[in-house]
């Protein structure tokens, strides 16, 4: 495996020209990086998911919640929940870890 830095992740996105870009794979985890410009248009996924916020500022809805959240937050959404990043700062940038089996782990 190599070694993930946001600055690596960041410079790899960019020269795709894509909001997203996988960078790691492992069984059923897979590590993506994650800048969306101005707006997120995520649709609900069908696997469990983790973001690690990078850098910047915004609103997180998750469901029926709609919090504020920060770089250094860890923001949890269960498979097939709606969810999507508002008003975030221009820096904003997240890693994204999904895992798990398609619906989700069951609690």
């Amino acid at each position: 495996m190599k070694r993930l830095t946001i600055s690596n992740a960041l410079e790899s996105l960019q020269e795709e020209k894509n909001v997203f870009k996988e960078l790691f794979k492992h069984g059923s985890m897979s590590v993506e990086i994650y800048k969306p410009d101005q707006v997120d248009n995520q649709k609900p996924h069908t696997r469990d998911e983790l973001y690690v916020v990078a850098s910047g500022t915004g609103y997180f809805v998750n469901g029926e919640s709609r919090e504020k959240f920060e770089a250094g937050e860890v923001l949890f959404v269960p498979a097939g929940v709606v969810h999507r990043f508002e008003n975030f700062s221009q820096d904003f940038s997240t890693w994204v870890f999904f895992y798990g089996p398609e619906g989700g782990e069951k609690p």
